[in-house]
């Protein structure tokens, strides 16, 4: 039997890729970084074909690594940063465009004359999501209206559009398979989270043919071999689910009520609530978790739009640290923020806010303000945003959170972990293996395969790192979120919306 699971993890600003053992642990991991690409203040884009170049090399690389073939590798399972939209000629298998990244803002007019129209409320009932420019439907109608000829050729059925999951897929299997998962589906804002299956209002409103969009299959279920020249070849793709919703699967969420956050480039927090989609009262997202065998899982989503990303902002915008692991030091060096609080809104605030024209603040830098004052409140940003998220979910559920789950790439950060458990007043558990969102994409594929039988059986897994329990008193977390509250007032509604 083969030994091994593959997990390609793209994310926002790298691509990675985890080979995983039996037992969950991993074996060998590779990552690189690739290039973001800024045209305009509030754009954001990728190169499509960069992240295929860089996110093969890495698959390559990692079972060179562990000298592995790919007769020991069961299936690869992908997980994929959401939203991130791209648009491609079916006959040249090219991009027309560049990747639309989920952070990117050019569409927010477009959201705004949308919900002037009186569609806000459609869009919500269908597809639970809030109308914002941080979903893909308005991205895949810009490229149609902004690349010449785009329109004509949509029509005539010569373009692909997919989210980034779909994307490798159709790399990975020479152009052959054009898929998706409910879970990457429900982020579109195209498709009807309760009908599962594509909107034929929604594709109207936003002008997208239904011949573009992929097929949605199960999240957890055997697609295609992989048919191009790489290590993997001949390998069941067997796996796909967006990054949060691998996470939760990765953390054992598979019960109503289990909750956890992911501290990435952004911070996302789900709640499973089972069976049945929740509609949320304080501006959270439902959402699909993911789908196999045939059933359904929803989930409440908070998601925040600039968490780990504010640490890159300050080693590649500011030049402040030189590599991200130096955030660290900096934040150990003074005993708090000197006052300082930093709003990192760099592209809009999400929930529970969702101002797309919020901007990026820094409030209470006096004479005696340090770098290390600046990186200490940015690190602490990602913490003050995170509570906001779990707010709202408890006025949502009548969930009974008593610890919080975390994973995700800062989540390595102690002081972070502690100043969360200090502001949320919970116990902030870290599980030994915290890249998550590689595991679950691991386990869907998996358990596609026979390598686990059941979830009961991934959940032996499972083990502790640490708990970070509060360390200061009620009154205390209570008075430091009313000043961030305080700042977030202040940094909304500071762009102004395009005439």
């Amino acid at each position: 039997m083969s030994r091994f699971v593959l997990s390609l993890d793209q994310g926002t600003t790298s691509s990675r890729a985890i080979l995983f053992d039996t037992s969950g642990n991993p074996v060998a991991s590779e990552q690189e970084e690739f290039a973001q690409i800024f045209p305009k203040p509030g754009w954001v884009e990728h190169d499509a074909m960069e992240i295929w170049r860089c996110q093969s090399a890495v698959a390559d690389a990692v079972m060179q690594k562990a000298k592995v073939t790919a007769a020991d590798v069961a299936a690869i399972g992908i997980t994929n940063q959401r939203e991130t939209t791209v648009v491609w000629n079916r006959e040249t298998g090219k991009p027309i465009h560049n990747a639309i990244v989920w952070q990117d803002r050019r569409t927010a007019g477009k959201i705004d004359q949308l919900v002037a129209d009186g569609n806000g409320d459609q869009i919500r009932a269908k597809t639970g999501l809030m109308p914002d420019a941080y979903f893909s439907g308005s991205k895949v109608a810009w490229i149609l209206d902004h690349v010449p000829g785009a329109r004509e050729s949509a029509r005539r059925g010569l373009l692909a559009f997919g989210t980034i999951d779909s994307w490798l897929v159709y790399q990975l299997t020479k152009g052959r398979v054009h898929i998706t998962d409910p879970s990457n589906a429900s982020r579109t804002m195209l498709y009807n989270i309760h009908t599962l299956d594509w909107d034929d209002a929604l594709l109207d409103m936003f002008r997208v043919p239904r011949s573009m969009l992929p097929e949605v299959r199960e999240s957890s279920e055997v697609y295609a071999e992989v048919e191009v020249d790489m290590l993997c070849r001949g390998v069941p793709i067997a796996g796909i689910a967006g990054d949060q919703h691998a996470a939760l699967f990765g953390q054992n969420c598979f019960k109503k009520g289990a909750l956890k956050n992911t501290y990435g480039t952004g911070c996302f927090m789900l709640v499973n609530t089972g069976d049945k989609p929740t509609v949320s009262q304080n501006r959270l997202l439902t959402t699909i978790a993911w789908k196999r065998k045939e059933q359904v899982k929803y989930a409440l989503e908070g998601s925040v739009f600039i968490g780990g990303a504010v640490v890159q902002w300050l080693r590649d915008g500011l030049g402040m640290i030189k590599k991200s692991s130096d955030i660290r030091g900096l934040c150990d060096s003074v005993e708090d923020s000197g006052g300082v609080v930093m709003v990192p809104a760099l592209a809009g605030l999400g929930a529970p806010h969702w101002d797309q024209y919020a901007r990026g603040a820094i409030f209470g830098l006096t004479r005696g303000t340090t770098t290390a004052h600046i990186a200490r409140a940015a690190v602490e940003s990602m913490a003050f945003q995170s509570a906001d998220l779990l707010t709202a979910m408890q006025a949502d559920t009548d969930f009974k959170i008593s610890q919080l789950h975390v994973d995700g790439g800062a989540a390595i950060d102690d002081f972070l972990l502690q100043f969360q458990a200090d502001i949320l007043q919970l116990p902030i558990v870290r599980p030994k293996m915290f890249e998550t969102t590689a595991l679950g994409a691991a386990y869907l594929a998996g358990l596609a395969t026979g390598v686990w039988r059941d979830t009961a059986e991934l959940e032996k897994n499972w083990q502790v790192d640490r708990i970070f329990e509060p360390q200061i008193a009620p009154y205390e977390a209570a008075e430091k979120k009313a000043v961030w509250n305080e700042a977030v007032k202040r940094s909304m509604h500071w762009e102004k919306p395009e005439k």
